[in-house]
C-alpha cells in the first residue's frame, strides 16, 4: 500500500505538470491539492498547489499558503512565489519585505529539485527587487537589483531590457557595465559572440548595426534584431527607413509589444493620422489595460492638434504605467506646442528622473528655457544633455542657436559645423531633409561674419534638401543682395514671395534691393552710396522671421 500511494502521488505530480504545460490552470490546481493532501503537504506539492493558484491568479490565496506553513522562511523558491504574488497585486512594499527577510536555511535544496541553478534564481529574485524598486521610483536601487540579476546570470535578458529601455545607464557606462559581465563563466564558447551581439546592438552608444556574427546570419530575419536596426534609423532621424522596418514587424507580429511606441512615433512624425487611428482602436480593444495603447490614443489626438485631448490620454498611459517614458515625452510636448513652459518642463523633468541615462529630456527642458530667452539656463541643460550624448547633432545645433543668439557667430559656426558633421557621420555622408534648418542656420551664421560665398553654398544645400521653402529662397536672396548681385537678389525674394505673400522680410528686402538696383544702372553713383542701405539692412533687419530657430525634434520615442 504505501508504494502504491507513492506511485499515485507520483502520477498525480505528472499530471499537474502536463496539465501546466497544456494551459489548463484550473484541472492542474485540482490535481495538485490532491497530491499535497495525499503527501501530507510535502514541501514540493504544496509548491505546485500555488504555482497553479498563481496560474489562476488566485494570489492572495497562493501567499496564505505558502506563508501560514512558513516556507517562505525557510525556501528562497517559495520566497520568490510569494514576491511575485504580491507583486501582481501590487503590493510593492510587502514584496520587498519579503524579498529582503533574512536566509534562514540553504537555499539550494528545493531550487535544483525544480531544475533551476542557484544563481538563476538569485538573478530571478533580484530581478524582481529590481521591478518592485522601478514601481517604488527609487530608480538606482533598481538599476543596482537589474545589475547583479545580470551577474548572477547572464542570459537574464528582461534585466538587461529594463537597463537600457529604462535608460538607467549613461552611455559610456553601458560598455563598460557589459565587460564585467561573467560571460566565459556562465555560457559555452560558441554562445559568448551571440549574447554579446545581442546586447551590444540594444545599447546606446551603438550607432550602427552590424550584421550577426557567424554561424549566426539568419538572426537579421529575427524580429528583434530588426527592431534595434529601426531604433538606430530612428536616432537619426531617417523616420522614412525606420517606419518601413517597424511596419514589416508590425505585419508579422501585430502587437509587438516592444515595437508598437516606436511604430507610433513615426507614425506622429510622418503624419499618418488615418494609420494610426486604427491602430489605436485596435490596441484600446485588444489591451486597454496597458499604457501603449492610451499612447497610440494620445499620439493620435496631438497629430491633430487637439492637445487637450492628447494629454488626457497620455496622462492615462503614465498613471498605468508611471516608468512609460515615451508618454511623459509627449506630455511634455503637448504642453510645449501650446506655449506651456513650466507645465512642459514639469513633464520633461518627471522624464529625465525615470530616465536618467537619456539625453532627450535635458534637450527639451533647454529648449523650452530657449524659447522663454533664458539663455544661461538653456545653455546649461544642453551641456548636460552633451555630457550624456556629446556626439548627439540635435544637442549641438541647440548649442550654435544659443552661441548665435549671444552674438558670438564664431562659436555658433564651429558647433552647427560639428552637427553637421556628426550628421553625415550618423547617415554615411548623406544629410535628410529633416536636418534642413541645421544647414540654413549654419548659412546664417557664417553671413553675419561676411563669409557671404560660403553661406550662400549651405543655403543653396538646404534648398536642395527641402525645395520650395520660402525662408531658405529669401536667405539666398539676402545673401545676394550682400554680394551685390541685386538681379540674383530680386529673382529669389520674388520666388520666395510667390509661396509666401505674407512674407514681410522678403517684402522690405525686396523694396531696399530694388532701390539699390535702380542706382546700380544709373551713371556717376559714389560706389559707397551703393551699398549703404544694404548695410543698414544688415545690422538693422528682423531676422526672427528669417532664422530656423530649431529643428522640430518633437519625437515621443525617447
Amino acid at each position: 500500500m504505501e508504494s502504491g500511494g507513492k506511485v499515485s502521488i507520483s502520477q498525480l505530480r505528472n499530471l499537474v505538470r502536463s496539465y501546466i504545460d497544456q494551459h489548463l490552470y484550473p484541472t492542474a490546481l485540482f490535481w495538485a491539492e490532491k497530491a499535497m493532501s495525499l503527501s501530507n503537504n510535502e514541501l514540493q506539492d504544496v509548491y505546485w498547489f500555488c504555482q497553479a493558484l498563481f496560474y489562476t491568479k488566485q494570489y492572495d490565496r497562493a501567499v496564505h499558503a505558502l506563508t501560514s506553513r512558513g516556507l517562505h522562511e525557510s525556501n528562497l523558491a517559495c520566497r520568490y512565489l510569494v514576491g511575485k504574488c504580491y507583486a501582481e497585486c501590487k503590493k510593492w512594499q510587502e514584496a520587498l519585505d519579503v524579498l529582503e527577510m533574512e536566509e534562514k536555511c540553504s537555499k539550494i535544496s528545493f531550487s535544483v529539485e525544480l531544475g533551476a541553478g542557484s544563481k538563476k534564481l538569485d538573478a530571478a529574485i533580484q530581478l524582481l527587487r529590481g521591478v518592485v524598486y522601478d514601481a517604488m521610483d527609487n530608480g538606482p536601487m533598481a538599476s543596482d537589483c537589474y545589475k547583479e540579476a545580470l551577474r548572477n546570470d547572464v542570459h537574464c535578458y528582461e534585466a538587461f531590457d529594463n537597463l537600457m529601455s529604462h535608460f538607467m545607464l549613461m552611455p559610456n557606462e553601458e560598455a563598460d557595465f557589459l565587460k564585467l559581465l561573467p560571460f566565459d563563466e556562465q555560457c559555452l564558447p560558441e554562445e559568448i559572440p551571440l549574447l554579446k551581439y545581442l546586447y551590444e546592438i540594444k545599447m546606446q552608444e551603438c550607432k550602427k548595426v552590424v550584421k550577426p556574427p557567424s554561424p549566426f546570419e539568419r538572426l537579421s530575419n529575427s524580429l528583434d534584431v530588426t527592431l534595434c536596426v529601426a531604433q538606430k534609423q530612428f536616432s537619426k532621424c531617417d523616420f522614412q527607413s525606420c517606419y518601413k522596418m517597424t511596419s514589416q514587424i508590425i505585419q508579422e507580429d501585430s502587437l509587438h509589444n516592444a515595437c508598437l511606441p516606436l511604430h507610433i512615433s513615426c507614425m506622429v512624425e510622418l503624419k499618418k493620422s488615418n494609420d494610426l487611428f486604427f491602430l489605436a482602436h485596435k490596441l484600446v480593444e485588444n489591451y486597454p489595460h496597458q499604457a501603449v495603447s492610451w499612447y497610440a490614443v494620445a499620439s493620435y489626438y496631438y497629430l491633430l492638434s487637439k492637445y487637450e485631448a492628447a494629454r488626457r490620454f497620455f496622462s492615462k498611459a503614465t498613471t498605468i504605467d508611471h516608468n512609460f517614458g515615451p508618454a511623459w515625452i509627449g506630455f511634455g510636448h503637448s504642453f510645449a506646442v501650446e506655449g506651456e513652459h513650466d507645465h512642459a518642463m514639469a513633464a520633461y523633468f518627471s522624464a529625465s528622473k525615470l530616465m536618467p541615462g537619456s539625453y532627450q529630456p535635458l534637450l527639451y527642458v533647454g529648449m523650452e528655457y530657449m524659447k522663454t530667452n533664458n539663455s544661461k539656463l538653456a545653455e546649461r541643460f544642453f551641456n548636460q544633455a552633451l555630457t550624456i550624448a556629446p556626439d548627439d547633432p540635435s544637442v549641438k545645433h541647440e548649442l550654435g542657436l544659443v552661441a548665435f543668439k549671444n552674438g558670438n557667430f564664431a562659436k555658433a559656426e564651429k558647433c552647427f559645423l560639428e552637427a553637421l558633421h556628426s550628421v553625415e557621420g550618423l547617415s554615411e555622408g548623406i544629410v535628410l531633409d529633416t536636418w534642413e534648418p541645421l544647414v540654413n542656420n549654419l548659412g546664417h551664421a557664417l553671413r553675419k561674419q561676411g563669409k557671404y560665398d560660403e553661406a550662400l553654398e549651405y543655403h543653396q544645400q538646404a534648398l536642395l534638401l527641402v525645395p520650395q521653402n520660402s525662408q531658405t529662397l529669401s536667405s539666398i536672396g539676402f545673401v545676394y543682395s550682400l554680394l551685390g548681385k541685386y538681379e540674383d537678389a530680386i529673382n529669389y525674394f520674388h520666388k520666395a514671395l510667390s509661396l509666401r505673400r505674407d512674407d514681410t522680410f522678403s517684402v522690405q528686402m525686396l523694396g531696399q534691393t530694388l532701390e539699390q538696383f535702380s542706382l546700380a544702372v544709373l551713371p556717376d553713383v559714389p560706389e559707397e552710396q551703393l551699398h549703404s542701405s544694404i548695410d543698414v539692412e544688415e545690422r538693422n533687419v528682423q531676422e526672427s522671421e528669417n532664422f530656423d530657430t530649431s529643428i522640430e525634434d518633437m519625437s515621443m520615442e525617447t
